[in-house]
């Protein structure tokens, strides 16, 4: 069993920043991407950001400039600076993993449980 446990969400007053960080355990194998999806009530889930096994990160245009992802091998953790804070950023933030369990074999993407960002005006 592969779990992806999140923290560091909650409540913000715009321009302030908060620091989300995601942890994976279990059989997590080899970690290729990670990284952070949002969703807001009737929208769909959308990428934010993410970060390859080799560092190559890509982020949501509606971000870039703001929010900073990181990852730490060692602890196969992920982290999501997020800084300037608007009120649009308000959602759920879902970390998802995608992992390998062989070399050769498929990729499985897993999901966290969510943790909720939520920023005042």
């Amino acid at each position: 069993q592969v779990q992806l446990v999140e923290s560091g969400g909650g409540l913000v007053q715009a321009g302030g920043s908060l620091r989300l960080s995601c942890a994976a355990s279990g059989s997590t194998g080899s970690i290729q991407d990670i990284g952070w999806y949002r969703q807001t009530p009737g929208k769909q889930r959308e990428l934010v950001a993410g970060i390859s096994s080799g560092g190559n990160t890509n982020y949501a245009d509606s971000i870039k400039g703001r929010f900073t992802i990181s990852r730490d091998n060692a602890k196969n953790t992920v982290y999501l600076q997020m800084n300037s804070l608007k009120p649009e950023d308000t959602a759920v933030y879902y970390c998802y993993a995608n992992l390998k369990k062989r070399v050769d074999g498929p990729t499985f993407r897993y999901w966290g449980q969510g943790t909720q960002v939520t920023v005042s005006s």
